[in-house]
């Protein structure tokens, strides 16, 4: 831009490149490792901007190559054997902890970097080949990338926050595929409805998000799934932790990669890089909940997500009905339930810019980076119009929002992290096995089923009559069975000084 009404400050951040990679590759001995899957999100990110990076070494400075962390990968700094691969080079190597909420935080700390500290270029990447890892495990075959690579330590990005406490781990409570169903059974009995009636409302809501999936070229699976398909358990289909069927949890195992450009304006004009190529991100918060499930005072509450989201719509200046393009972190039902609730959009939207973990594809902490270049091509397309993306990580904990467009922010790029807000809403105190024993009324439960479909282990959090939360366990199958087909929230348990829900 020149001058006059139209000038954009230089230092304005904009994305100006994306790419998504997926690898279907059934020869093991020709499967790529997670690095060179980023490597290749990264150079085709480069092409949609037009830049070319061959002789970037003279020519194009790049300020930081970051990584979101990978499950597949051993390499100590990804980011330096990526630029290494690509042969181009960057002031800085950084690595996230874990968290789906990173892609955006990452995005969002890039723009601050560029809007006010005077880094002109940023590449963000991030992928997974973990489907092929975990086929050449069960081959017990040792591809090269799936040994350790060690090098200079990268710069940490990013709260590595603690998610655990110290009771939900001594219940072995740990896993996400036995939280999310908890939120989910909690606001099944909120809403006041039966199993089977919940179990259609879920998969109704799946079967859009799959219908999204089947028109994305970049989703892993492009099939449209009907509601009944979807909840109706069979061997390809089968109970993970009730509610949730399969299809009904993010899809893992998948080798996929993206990367995002982004830079400067001032960058972007002496790069030659098109007008129609820039996004610009109007707004961003991060936040989080507080950080143990235990202390949340609901299963059907998420208020950092609504005060982030309240938020970064403000900053943005727009409001939920305003923004066209919507993509709501989707690991399982519940995360979009709670997400539309607390932002205040409702379920019967298109709340899905891709499709979803579940159909789109779930690489760990890097579906948020699919889902913003997903958004960047549909803004394109349709240049009036704007884009929301939540990401979120650990157990509906870590939040991360981000209001994109083609055209600049009024006043421009605004970022809060309205943490203090968060922190000072009120929490729960957890009790010890010991001194929850007797007594309790069952909050939200998720029952565990075994490989061949069967239950095996019941989780509950329940409440203490002086309002207190505790964590209750059950191996008992068939106490499992009936909570899979009646209503348990509410009921009143006895628990021993294990926690363990007594019958009879």
């Amino acid at each position: 831009m020149t001058s006059g009404q139209n000038k954009i400050d230089p230092r304005t951040p904009i994305l100006v490149g994306q790419a998504q990679v997926a690898q279907h590759e059934d020869q093991l001995a020709n499967a790529a490792g997670p690095i060179e899957l980023m490597s290749q999100a990264v150079r085709e990110a480069f092409a949609d901007a037009d830049v070319r990076i061959e002789s970037s070494r003279n020519s194009l400075t790049i300020d930081a190559l970051r990584v979101v962390r990978s499950l597949s990968t051993r390499n100590t700094n990804p980011g330096r054997d990526i630029a290494s691969t690509l042969g181009i080079d960057a002031n800085e190597y950084g690595l996230t902890p874990h968290g789906g909420n990173m892609p955006q935080y990452l995005v969002n700390s890039a723009a601050l970097q560029i809007r006010d500290n005077g880094a002109q270029m940023i590449v963000l990447t991030g992928g997974e080949s973990f489907r092929s890892r975990r086929r050449a495990r069960a081959a017990q075959m040792t591809l090269p990338w799936m040994e350790m690579h060690d090098g200079e330590a990268p710069t940490a990005l990013g709260e590595d926050l603690v998610m655990n406490h110290e009771i939900e781990l001594a219940h072995n409570i740990m896993l996400p595929i036995e939280i999310y169903p908890m939120f989910e059974t909690a606001l099944r009995y909120r809403d006041k409805r039966t199993v089977a009636e919940h179990q259609k409302h879920i998969s109704e809501l799946w079967s859009r998000f799959s219908g999204v999936a089947a028109t994305n070229p970049h989703a892993w699976i492009q099939q449209k799934y009907t509601a009944e398909a979807i909840r109706t358990p069979t061997q390809d289909n089968r109970m993970i932790g009730f509610p949730y069927t399969k299809l009904m949890n993010s899809n893992n195992d998948v080798d996929m990669a993206a990367a995002l450009v982004m830079c400067s304006v001032e960058r972007a004009e002496a790069l030659g890089i098109a007008r129609d190529k820039w996004i610009f991100l109007h707004a961003g918060t991060d936040c989080h909940e507080h950080n143990f499930v235990s202390h949340r005072y609901s299963f059907t509450d998420t208020p950092a997500i609504r005060i982030g989201g309240q938020r970064v719509l403000q900053l943005a200046q727009k409001s939920i009905d305003e923004i066209e393009n919507i993509d709501l972190y989707s690991c399982f039902p519940s995360a979009v339930q709670l997400g539309a609730e607390s932002l205040g959009v409702s379920l019967d939207r298109q709340l899905t810019c891709t499709g979803g973990l579940s159909f789109a594809g779930g690489p760990f902490n890097n579906y948020v980076m699919h889902a913003i270049a997903t958004t960047m091509t549909k803004l394109r397309e349709n240049t009036q119009e704007t884009g929301l993306v939540w990401a979120n990580g650990g157990y509906a904990t870590k939040h991360a929002f981000g209001v994109y467009a083609t055209t600049p922010p009024q006043h421009g790029f605004k970022h809060e992290s309205p943490q203090s807000e968060v922190d000072s809403l009120p929490r729960r105190e957890v009790a010890t096995a010991i001194d929850a024993q007797g007594s309790a009324t069952v909050e939200a439960y998720s029952v565990m089923h075994d490989r061949t479909g069967a239950p095996e282990k019941v989780r509950a959090a329940v409440l203490l009559a002086d309002g207190r939360r505790a964590w209750a366990t059950s191996d008992n199958t068939q106490l499992g069975q009936d909570m899979c087909e009646t209503e348990w929230v509410g009921k009143t348990i006895t628990l021993d000084a294990t926690g363990d829900i007594k019958i009879g």
